[in-house]
């Protein structure tokens, strides 16, 4: 495990679309069981339009991050786009990302690929960069328009957002990284097969095989390797499925919720898939004081996590103020009813004769 001592956050954006349809409206469109979306607390989710996808909102969760860095796009030496859902099968979408901010075209840009981990990945792929010394800032950035079968339970909860993380040196971060560790399986909890619309999943084997396996043994080897206990972090940020699963590893992690719910978004927008974490994070990062520890652990089916370990810098409260914070986005929200969503979404498929 690579205990870090060069790299940290330098900057941090999130984009969630405005666009919101009630768990409510699912369960009566679907029959569901009125406790269904209750039991894994799920209220809403995000609702991407029809012209925002993986890119577009990869984009502004990039151009926030940036902002809030104060970093100019000229200074990124690479770029990572971690998404299971982009808008194209065969062309990247982080070539386009990089564009459309002004990335010189001389830097390394890619998509990466690891189900809801990928996102955390590049930060991973940022902090050894820096540490070696190989690049002066890497943009990471996970973003999703995650799909669901009609009717099936994930319906709850798969919806649209993203972030965007700058990684740096320390010595301008607002949060540095003391260490991270990567766990890995072949547990097949969820898949999608080439051609298929819609991913399957393998219904409760997708908790304690699959999620809780990887989450926590992750954050336990982290802890191990730093030689630090669940009581020495302030806050606590997971992957986020739905609203229940973290505060459950929290739990097995002896970790008490309160140090959890600051970052718990999924209930008021759905699971981001790459996005979760990362939004999550975001948000802890922006009611953190300097000094105070975070772990956070992603999590992507087939299966694999990332814990980190960060620490929150003076810098903290000069930046957070230079871009829209989450709970600005949370707050913008515009409902829509199961038709409307069902249309942008592509759920409909027009036919002609």
């Amino acid at each position: 495990m690579p205990k870090c001592s060069k790299s940290g956050i330098v900057g941090w954006g999130v984009y969630i679309p405005r666009y919101r349809i009630r768990a409510d409206d699912i369960v009566k469109m679907w029959g569901f069981d009125e406790e269904s979306a209750k039991g894994i607390w799920i209220e809403e989710k995000a609702v991407g339009n029809i012209d925002e996808d993986a890119v577009t909102i990869g984009y502004m969760a990039s151009l926030y991050a940036l902002k809030r860095a104060g970093v100019s796009p000229l200074e990124i030496d690479a770029v990572y786009l971690g998404t299971e859902s982009k808008p194209y099968a065969v062309k990247p979408g982080s070539s386009i990302i990089a564009e459309a901010l002004g990335i010189k075209h001389e830097k390394a840009v890619a998509d990466l690929e690891f189900a809801c981990r990928v996102g955390a990945e590049g930060i991973r792929l940022g902090i050894t960069h820096i540490e070696s010394g190989l690049a002066k800032y890497v943009l990471a950035i996970g973003a999703d328009t995650s799909q669901s079968s009609p009717g099936d339970v994930l319906e709850f909860t798969a919806s649209s957002g993203g972030a965007a993380y700058v990684i740096g040196s320390k010595d301008n971060a607002v949060a540095i990284f003391e260490g991270f560790v990567s766990y890995s399986t072949d547990t097949p909890d969820f898949w999608r097969r080439d051609g298929a619309p819609y991913p399957l999943h393998g219904e409760g084997f997708t908790g304690e095989p699959a999620y809780f396996n990887h989450v926590v043994t992750a954050a336990k080897l982290l802890m191990k390797e730093l030689g630090l206990k669940a009581s020495d972090f302030d806050y606590a940020v997971f992957h986020q499925p739905n609203g229940k699963f973290p505060l459950r590893a929290a739990s097995v992690l002896g970790i008490p919720k309160e140090k959890v719910l600051p970052g718990i978004v999924t209930p008021y927008i759905g699971n981001t898939y790459n996005g979760s974490m990362l939004i999550g994070l975001a948000r802890i990062l922006e009611h953190s004081k300097p000094g105070q520890r975070i772990l956070a652990v992603s999590f992507g089916s087939g299966a694999g996590s990332d814990a980190f370990s960060i620490v929150v810098t003076d810098r903290i409260h000069e930046v957070v103020k230079n871009a829209p914070t989450v709970d600005e986005f949370l707050s913008r929200k515009e409902y829509i009813d199961y038709a409307t969503y069902a249309k942008i979404r592509g759920l409909i498929n027009r036919y002609r004769l």
